[in-house]
């Protein structure tokens, strides 16, 4: 979902959608150290093998693999996926790095993936496997207060609920995950009123009652699963809005007990196709399609409903019983690039509430040399991805917090503020032990206790294990006696060098953040790739 090949700002890349991580179905294949390192495909040569398929698969179809094993077991044919978020799939196909890599391609929709020339010349076939449509989770006591028929609600009646105060929610990031553009186009299109595919004069029409909409976001991420997950832990937060399988997967799961509201004037619905590339070899090419009729076999069609709930594409498979059977409109998706693009752009630039985050960064004297300079590089291209609005903290540390220095991305200059960010990281040095835990709570401070104005986050990067300053007990205690307010701030920490996977594991659980992994050269799991992810959940 991104306007230039490889990493950097929303506005400087194709905006290259659809993407990425864990669905929540089951729960237990939600952002997990396990999912992360399956997601970069760590242990696979990538070479092709006789009777084997090898798919560049979104990460959130993970809750297919036991069906992946019995199709297996039923055809011969093994599926060796690439779990991986779905802009980098995408961006693969584009450059042509997928070439000779993959015989198929499997997302959640490739709907933007059709407007992209370089990415649509490299599917051959295409066969949708299943079906779920975005919906609004809305607990059932908010149904109440709102008088809402569910049956009827529509978008316009979700907006006028926003925009007085009366109905906050969580999405994900629409420039990393598809349920959050699926999302955004099911809003922008409901809001507009258009009866075809969005236009730049919709989404301008559309424009003061989104941005009202999106005021009322209260929780973020790049994944719908740590997006359950914080749900539960913020029980301020009236909705969610997701796909339909996500939120019933939820609800049978964990009991949350949402109300699964299909807004009766339209929304965008996800079809998993399972998709051949016009690079596999002829074998290959029957391979999947032999995988995509066992799949829409009536039998499967039963069996995936019944897993995931998400709904079946055959008239023969009933849909699983918490799935209602009355249709909802299907909305158009945008007709063109341009439109998709710039409806991407205003929502991070103009219509999301703005970022704040600190980036707690280690520059104890483990870090001098190789390390350092990977850490000044990756803030380097970090800052080509800052949104409009969005205030940058960071705040370096060894055995104590060397300086604390704020910058915000004016609109009115938007290069001010990165550039002077790139001047504080090029000024990094090394030295010192490493006080994580009072670097932590330094973090803390700094926020405050205003949550609400902005998404708050907090960002550490250590390579090494705490040695200075405050214990891990204490800084435990420091955090539970924060008022509630502000413990909804997450630390979301990155594994890097030589530091202790267990120690950030535990920092990410206590405070409701994820782990991310940093330790590879390049590419996903570096810290560039973990800096760029995390961009997602801010």
């Amino acid at each position: 979902m991104r306007s230039r090949p490889g990493k950097g700002s929303l506005a400087r890349r194709a905006l290259l959608p659809l993407l990425a991580a864990a669905l929540l179905v089951p729960l237990a294949a939600c952002t997990t150290d396990r999912d992360a390192e399956r997601d970069t495909g760590r242990g696979d040569d990538g070479r092709p093998r006789t009777g084997t398929v090898r798919v560049l698969a979104s990460s959130e179809l993970s809750d297919m693999e036991p069906l992946l094993e019995k199709a297996r077991e039923a055809t011969g044919i093994t599926v060796r996926p690439t779990w991986a978020g779905t802009v980098d799939a995408v961006e693969r196909l584009s450059s042509g790095k997928a070439d000779g890599a993959f015989d198929a391609v499997w997302l959640s929709s490739n709907d933007y993936l059709r407007l992209d020339p370089e990415a649509a010349r490299r599917i051959a076939s295409e066969t949708p496997l299943m079906a779920s449509p975005v919906a609004l989770g809305v607990r059932p006591a908010t149904v109440r207060r709102l008088g809402w028929d569910a049956e009827s609600v529509s978008w316009a009646q979700v907006h006028r609920a926003v925009a007085a105060g009366d109905l906050t929610y969580g999405m994900t990031d629409p420039s990393r995950s598809n349920s959050g553009f699926a999302a955004l186009i099911s809003v922008a299109s409901g809001l507009s009123g258009a009866q075809a595919a969005l236009t730049d004069a919709d989404v301008r029409e559309a424009g003061p009652k989104l941005k009202e909409f999106f005021a009322g976001q209260r929780l973020t991420s790049g994944s719908s699963g740590w997006l359950a997950s914080a749900y539960a832990r913020r029980s301020t937060v009236d909705a969610l809005i997701n796909y339909e399988s996500v939120l019933l997967s939820l609800n049978r799961d964990t009991g949350a007990g949402l109300t699964v509201i299909r807004p009766r004037d339209g929304v965008v619905t996800a079809d998993y196709p399972l998709s051949a590339l016009t690079g596999a070899t002829p074998g290959a090419r029957d391979a999947v399609r032999a995988l995509a009729e066992h799949f829409r076999s009536t039998g499967v069609q039963r069996e995936i409903t019944a897993r995931t709930l998400r709904r079946p594409v055959v008239a023969a498979a009933r849909p699983a019983d918490p799935l209602s059977p009355e249709q909802r409109r299907e909305l158009p998706f945008p007709g063109t690039r341009s439109v998709a693009d710039g409806l991407l752009s205003s929502y991070e630039h103009r219509l999301r509430r703005p970022s704040r985050t600190v980036y707690v960064l280690d520059t104890s004297g483990s870090m001098k040399g190789g390390r350092l300079a990977q850490l000044k590089s990756a803030l380097n291209g970090l800052t080509g991805d800052f949104r409009e609005r969005e205030q940058v903290t960071l705040l370096p540390f060894g055995s104590t917090v060397k300086q604390v220095r704020t910058h915000t991305v004016d609109p009115a200059d938007p290069k001010a503020g990165p550039a002077a960010i790139r001047a504080d990281a090029a000024a990094l040095t090394a030295e010192g032990d490493t006080a994580i835990y009072s670097s932590l709570a330094a973090a803390y401070d700094h926020l405050g206790p205003d949550t609400e104005s902005a998404f708050t986050s907090i960002v550490l990067m250590t390579d090494g294990e705490n040695t200075a300053g405050r214990s891990a007990a204490e800084f435990a205690a420091f955090y539970r006696a924060l008022p509630a307010a502000r413990q909804v701030t997450p630390v979301f920490p990155i594994v890097f060098g030589d530091s202790d996977r267990s120690e950030l594991k535990s920092i990410a659980s206590l405070t409701g953040g994820r782990l991310f992994d940093g330790t590879k050269e390049e590419g996903p799991g570096s810290l560039d790739g973990a800096f760029e992810e995390i961009r997602g959940y801010q």
